[in-house]
């Protein structure tokens, strides 16, 4: 008769990271200093571009807006993440920082493309320019953006979005950095045209270091393999396994942006099974050799027939191991 062991990782398992709470959880107070100061930031740039006439310090205010919002649902996502678990939502709201990530990403891109729009008018009807606002505005900019990119700086190897927040703070410092020269320049040239040039060379830094965070956004929501985690090497390591077969149905993704959230279900053919013990040991090496934190693995007393999958008809189980929640 089949029969089913089970191995629960939870709060025994030792190093087990899933029971720590989201990394944008503990950045609460980052999260609400950065809104505060870039949402001051962005009233007075704007309202200094608009009287400087200066199209560069526009779309910096317009690129900080997108920051201000960014930061908003990121740390809106995180505050989701760290809500426990229902009976609807049973991996909980750790999805949310994932669509918090590419949600961000499309209206930064929307950002740029109004910017863009608003650029090629002050290119096509240029006007004298306030050099010494957009550089003392733009100075004011490196010492905000600097700030908040040092708030997120510890936390942003561990979490796509306080990665997110970080590399927008430091980006936008950079960025105001070139401002400051821009504003230099047409102070001593008088060539107003370079400040809607500037604008452009701005767009194009902010939007080449985004495509990093919208190519790994879609790649999370769509479920793909984390970066760091190589499938191939995750097969390789479950078919070493004493009297594994075969492995199939092996699916990896992560459950949030967080680094530690990975996952993993698979289904082994072992002849006779597995006991709680190998099967506690498996999961135990997928944490530590992979960083899989939430691993189910099946196991099943003979190969499936023909190729199928797990949608087919197939033997009982006789094992399932899991780390779970």
């Amino acid at each position: 008769m089949p029969h089913d062991h089970s191995a629960h990782g939870g709060h025994s398992h030792a190093g087990h990271q899933h029971a720590t709470p989201p990394a944008g959880g503990a950045f609460s107070a980052a999260f609400a200093i950065g809104i505060a100061l870039n949402l001051a930031f962005v009233i007075a740039e704007a309202t200094g571009g608009l009287l400087a006439n200066s199209a560069a310090l526009l779309s910096d205010a317009g690129h900080n807006l997108s920051d201000v919002l960014s930061l908003a649902l990121a740390w809106g996502a995180a505050w989701l993440a760290g809500r426990p678990a229902t009976r609807r939502y049973t991996f909980g709201y750790r999805g949310a920082t994932i669509q918090a990530a590419l949600l961000n990403t499309a209206l930064l891109y929307a950002a740029l493309g109004f910017i863009l729009w608003e650029t090629v008018e002050h290119l096509r009807h240029p006007a004298p320019v306030n050099g010494q606002w957009v550089m003392a505005l733009a100075g004011v900019g490196i010492l905000v953006n600097g700030i908040t990119a040092l708030l997120f700086r510890s936390g942003q190897k561990a979490d796509a979005n306080v990665r997110g927040a970080y590399l927008h703070m430091l980006t936008d410092a950079l960025v105001s950095v070139g401002v400051v020269a821009g504003g230099g320049l047409v102070l001593l040239t008088g060539w107003t045209w370079l400040d809607p040039v500037i604008s452009f060379i701005i767009l194009g830094i902010v939007a080449f270091s985004s495509w990093g965070l919208l190519r790994d956004s879609l790649r999370l929501s769509l479920q793909a393999v984390p970066d760091g985690i190589d499938p191939e090497a995750v097969r390789a390591y479950l078919l070493a396994q004493p009297e594994v077969e075969s492995v199939h149905d092996l699916h990896i993704w992560s459950l949030s942006s967080s680094g530690h959230d990975a996952a993993l279900m698979a289904h082994l053919v072992r002849p006779g099974g597995a006991d709680a013990a190998w099967l506690g040991a498996l999961t135990k090496g997928l944490e530590t050799e992979f960083h899989i934190h939430h691993s189910t693995v099946q196991v099943e007393d003979g190969a499936l027939p023909g190729g199928c999958h797990s949608h087919c008809e197939a033997p009982a189980p006789v094992g399932v191991a899991t780390a779970e929640l």
